[in-house]
């Protein structure tokens, strides 16, 4: 049984076991990024032929064509008829309130006009196509099928073509039945990163896309972080993590639940309490001892316990909330009486759970924010996904004649000083003369 390991924030040395504790486990083996690249050069050359001779030696697969690796919408409609009623009921009602989130984050085109007649101002605009990668090896998310869809389609995106493997030719229906209800134009068997590199730089049968979201594994990141630049991508994500900071007032049960959820995912996941109580650590400790052998992934949550695990004492809720900005974590939950008061001590985290009641596992489904969020640390310069990712952004510039006078001698100054002689002239040309030529 595993025995949660203790850092005190008055010991010497710990800032030390800290760094070490939260050390980044984001960074890509180099073995695993050349077999990536490899991939994606064989894509590049090869299109369809590669494709299908990877999908079949990588899933277990005997399929004759690409065009036999494409979902047909009879398929996801016969998915979703397959789901119990009650069922598909839930599915829709957290698809729902994904939706009813995201729309408040959708962004208006403005312009603003100066005293001189000029004209500047910003148009945003929808992404044309959007490629979302669904992990189906392992395990089955229609989660993130809904989590990576749905604010495409609320931005206004026209094409979002869904890749996920199906090792054996095994399609699961909640992953079918939440594509044909997250609005998913096209939809491919496909993955690792073989199915990166076809959306970003298309085959004969899938046309590229302009930007690729959604989790995947290790070759799956190699092969995002490689594609990017040809195309966008969301973020590299790292090991997910749980940050929980608590006062004692919240049942110790309810503390080691919230740890297991995370600890779950995989043996790199990472659960952290910060408390300011010695004797609540001891409580969690004996909920932890009880509860654990109950759970079906046991063998997983117990490695992420003992390796990258950890309780934390600190003087006070003050000092706990200053760990927590140091460590900028992706889930957040504030488990004490008075959450709010101390959320204003809080600047870095990628979702934030107020209260008791506010468990990260609900958020993970329907509390509607994205779950897509980031890692290691990275909430310090990054933000959940969202709508904003599927938006572009032009600038727009209205000069007048009297605007392009006034501004053209700035401008010409300032390119003088850079020594760009063209762009001066090209200032100058639309200054007004005053006598004509």
């Amino acid at each position: 049984m595993p025995k949660v390991k203790l850092l005190r924030s008055t010991d010497t040395n710990f800032d030390a076991e800290l760094a070490a504790l939260t050390e980044s486990q984001g960074a890509l083996d180099r073995a695993v990024i050349d077999a990536a690249d490899a991939i994606i050069a064989q894509i590049r050359k090869e299109g369809d032929a590669a494709l299908l001779s990877l999908t079949n030696r990588f899933d277990q697969r005997a399929v004759e064509s690409v065009g036999l690796l494409n979902v047909k919408r009879e398929e996801w409609a016969a998915a979703k008829a397959r789901l119990p009623s009650q069922d598909y009921q839930q599915l829709e009602l957290a698809a729902e309130r994904i939706r009813w989130f995201h729309e408040h984050q959708k962004q208006s085109s403005w312009s603003i006009t100066d005293s001189l007649g000029n004209r500047v101002g910003q148009r945003v605009l929808p992404l044309d196509s959007v490629g979302v990668y669904v992990p189906g090896g392992k395990a089955s998310y229609p989660s993130s099928v809904l989590m990576n869809t749905l604010p495409a389609k609320v931005a206004g995106v026209q094409r979002i073509v869904m890749v996920t493997p199906a090792p054996n030719g095994v399609m699961n229906d909640w992953v079918l039945a939440a594509a044909e209800l997250a609005g998913v134009d096209e939809l491919w068997t496909i993955g690792g990163a073989q199915a990166v590199a076809a959306l970003a730089y298309g085959t004969e049968s899938i046309r590229a896309v302009d930007k690729i979201v959604g989790p995947g594994n290790a070759y799956v990141a190699a092969a995002k972080r490689a594609v990017f630049g040809r195309v966008g991508i969301d973020m590299i994500a790292g090991p997910s993590e749980v940050l929980i900071i608590t006062d004692g007032s919240v049942n110790p049960d309810w503390i080691a639940m919230d740890m297991f959820a995370q600890c779950e995912h995989d043996e790199m996941a990472q659960a952290i309490v910060i408390c300011d109580q010695t004797e609540y650590f001891e409580a969690l400790q004996s909920s932890i001892e009880r509860l654990l052998p109950n759970m079906a992934r046991a063998s997983i949550i117990e490695q992420s316990l003992s390796n990258r695990s950890a309780f934390i004492l600190t003087c006070d809720l003050s000092e706990s909330a200053r760990i927590s900005n140091r460590l900028a974590p992706e889930h957040l939950e504030l488990a004490v009486s008075d959450a709010t008061d101390l959320l204003e001590q809080i600047k870095h985290a990628g979702a934030i759970f107020l209260g008791a009641q506010s468990t990260e596992a609900v958020g993970d489904y329907c509390a509607g924010p994205n779950h897509v969020l980031p890692t290691s640390g990275t909430a310090k310069f990054s933000s959940p996904l969202g709508v904003y990712d599927f938006e572009k952004r032009s600038s727009v510039i209205d000069l007048s004649a009297q605007g392009a006078t006034a501004l053209g001698h700035c401008a010409s100054l300032l390119a003088e000083a850079e020594g760009l002689g063209a762009h001066a002239e090209s200032a100058r040309y639309r200054i007004l003369k005053t006598q004509p030529d």
